[in-house]
């Protein structure tokens, strides 16, 4: 694979490849083979991909996280990424969430990941974070001695659920390797400003950025909105170019994520879905 300097690094986060398949599905197995999903990934021309904690564990069970690893090396990708783990905070209910952490740590030592994607629990949007600053530096001191890093995704409908507050909580940890991903929906649909993206992050917070588009409209829930309604990037309503220039005067310079989650992407057959996505998003980076 051989990317142009003046071409974006994309990377197909993991839902924009996982075919028929949807967050909150039980299990949220992709149906397709992890070989062909692979392949038809490199052969769209992504430089990297996102894969979701039950497909790790088929790609352990099956050919293992070795056997995963050559795959990637053979196909030349640059970048991997491995999600997402929730309920971290919650020593309760430790006995649920540290397999997926030893899972996702594994992943991410024998794959070369960037960083493990980690979310918290739906809800209403909490104002005082104080609470998850600890559990944050466990969390990332535990990453650091395999080499990788926390990054938390603040999404509208969870208890860090704005960028601005996300960035502010990331400033209390003040670790270097814990740090956040940008993901334009959940910037829009919690009412975060450009200008306020701008003023509240760093080029340092920002491990992962995830390009998408949607109508004006809500559908539905947020959740069922963000899950089965998202747009190709520019067909939609969003500023996808002014999102990228604004990240870009931050001092971020990519690779960029491309997460598209809908009913019509999973509907289609997973090259040609990984095509439109990837030639979408292209199409909004400024000349």
């Amino acid at each position: 694979m051989t990317y142009s300097t003046s071409t974006p690094e994309l990377i197909a986060t993991c839902w924009t490849s996982a075919g028929d398949i949807a967050p909150l599905n039980n299990p949220e197995t992709s149906p397709v083979p992890i070989g062909e999903r692979l392949e038809a990934i490199a052969s769209t021309g992504w430089a990297g991909f996102g894969l979701a904690h039950d497909d790790l564990v088929a790609a352990k069970d099956t050919i293992g996280f070795s056997g995963l690893r050559k795959l990637i090396d053979q196909a030349g990708f640059r970048h991997v990424e491995v999600e997402l783990l929730s309920n971290w905070w919650d020593e309760s209910r430790s006995h649920e969430w540290k397999p997926q952490l030893e899972l996702l740590l594994d992943a991410a030592e024998t794959l070369g990941a960037r960083f493990i994607k980690v979310g918290t629990a739906f809800g209403e949007p909490l104002d005082d974070l104080d609470f998850l600053v600890e559990p944050l530096r466990h969390l990332t001191k535990e990453a650091s001695k395999g080499g990788t890093r926390i990054a938390l995704e603040p999404m509208p409908f969870s208890m860090v659920g704005s960028m601005p507050a996300a960035a502010e909580l990331m400033r209390s940890v003040d670790m270097p390797e814990c740090g956040l991903v940008v993901d334009y929906w959940h910037v829009f649909r919690a009412g975060t400003s450009l200008e306020e993206l701008s003023r509240s992050l760093t080029a340092e917070q920002i491990f992962g950025v995830e390009l998408n588009d949607a109508d004006a409209e809500i559908k539905g829930t947020l959740f069922e909105d963000t899950r089965d309604n998202r747009r190709l990037c520019g067909e939609g309503d969003q500023d996808v170019t002014g999102f990228i220039k604004t990240l870009q005067a931050i001092g971020f310079n990519g690779p960029w994520g491309v997460e598209i989650l809908s009913e019509q992407h999973r509907s289609r057959p997973v090259r040609e879905a990984l095509e439109s996505a990837r030639s979408t998003a292209l199409q909004c980076f400024p000349a």
